[in-house]
């Protein structure tokens, strides 16, 4: 019966350690959706595709606001969705200039 509570409290404790196992700070994440905003920007996608743009912008501040409170699960998705959405604002931002006959 010794044995038994010996396996079952090693059993528990691991599993607790590994319920305390945390995310880590999405830094590549940041880095990438700030990357995808700055390269939209330089092509004026606020002004050729202010929906897309602004879901990135949105979608950042969200994500430094969860960077900030550690909320790295949180954090991470949005940076993902910023930097989606940025990409998408600055490929719809190119096709329109080029569209238009403006320099890139």
């Amino acid at each position: 019966m010794k044995r038994n509570w010996g396996f079952i409290s090693t059993l528990l404790l691991l599993l607790g350690l590994a319920a305390c196992q945390q995310v880590p700070p999405p830094r590549d994440e940041y880095v990438l959706a700030r990357a995808a905003l700055d390269a939209a920007r330089s092509v004026q996608a606020a002004r050729h595709s202010p929906g897309n743009w602004a879901q990135a912008e949105e979608a950042y501040r969200r994500a430094k606001i969860f960077y900030s409170e550690q909320d790295w699960e949180n954090a991470q998705r949005e940076f993902i969705r910023a930097r989606l959405a940025a990409e998408k604002a600055e490929n719809s931002a190119r096709l329109i200039r080029q569209r238009t006959g403006d320099i890139l």
